[in-house]
């Protein structure tokens, strides 16, 4: 009788101990979005959100601050970074997993966590160092446009490579989840290798395919170090992607901790830091959806 209450008192307590933890992991997201929402509330209650938003002047000292330019550049750098490494991270998994002999790909793994263990600001100054320098002599000149390299394509490139060992991995977990049962039975049907990826592989991934580059887009939104040094940092809403621009993570990272003896600045960037927040959430939500859409079109 004492072994088995003893075990009950353990079950409980391990329950209870597990229970806990996910409460925790569920309410942080919820506590840094209140936090985020109170500092932002002084900016909120002075000025109209929809022209805060929708704002291009961004003037500290004269008291206006508008967001637009940065949530198009943090915009036109996130998904010009996931159309650079989104089909090469697809193409590379379905390679490695379904061509590729297997020493290659356990030779890849620790290769992929060599990149994704790089420090964000060692990747910053291989952009300036190489990134820049092509867009500024070689790319912008071909194109017949004047560049000084640090632009929005610079900074999505380095953020395509940083986000590449991140997409790959979990792309490569994706296909190798995968029943071989359901690769063989369409071969057996007589469809060729590729019909079988594009047909019945892809399709079963679908999910896990969509949910790898929705995070893969949200952990590209918040970086910071390595864009902010080659993205240019100009506050204008860019009409190229030879442009320099400004995204969101810059413009905390540049200005907090500066200048706030300013008033509402604080309360600004933390309303900056508020929109990434909600855009981040947006793609999440949007990822979920078509997830959800693929597996009833299956």
């Amino acid at each position: 009788m004492r072994h088995r209450h003893k075990r009950k008192l353990i079950d409980r307590l391990s329950h209870g101990w597990m229970l806990f933890s996910l409460m925790i992991v569920l309410l942080i997201p919820l506590a840094i979005g209140l936090g985020l929402v109170m500092k932002s509330l002084p900016i909120l209650q002075q000025g109209d959100f929809g022209k805060l938003l929708i704002g291009t002047d961004w003037h500290p000292l004269k008291g206006r601050f508008g967001f637009l330019p940065f949530i198009v550049s943090s915009l036109y750098v996130t998904l010009l970074s996931f159309l650079i490494a989104g089909p090469i991270c697809l193409m590379a998994a379905i390679y490695l997993t379904q061509y590729a002999r297997r020493w290659l790909l356990k030779i890849m793994h620790p290769v992929i966590d060599v990149l994704a263990g790089i420090p964000s600001v060692v990747y910053g100054v291989w952009g300036v160092l190489v990134i820049v320098p092509f867009i500024a002599r070689q790319l912008a000149p071909f194109c017949g446009r004047e560049s000084s390299g640090y632009s929005l394509l610079a900074g999505a490139i380095v953020l395509a490579v940083m986000s590449i060992p991140f997409i790959l991995n979990l792309l490569i977990e994706v296909f190798t989840a995968m029943p071989i049962e359901l690769k063989e039975a369409s071969l057996a049907l007589g469809a060729t290798y590729w019909e079988t990826i594009k047909r019945v592989l892809l399709r079963e991934g679908f999910s896990g395919i969509v949910a790898a580059f929705g995070l893969g887009i949200s952990k590209a939104l918040g970086e910071t170090i390595a864009v902010l040094m080659v993205v240019g940092n100009v506050v204008c809403i860019p009409d190229g992607v030879l442009q320099a621009g400004y995204p969101l993570p810059a413009l905390i990272a540049n200005n907090y901790g500066e200048m706030m003896s300013i008033p509402l600045y604080d309360s600004a960037l933390m309303l900056a830091a508020l929109i990434l927040f909600v855009i981040i959430l947006l793609f999440n939500g949007l990822a979920r959806l078509t997830m959800k859409r693929g597996r009833v079109q299956r």
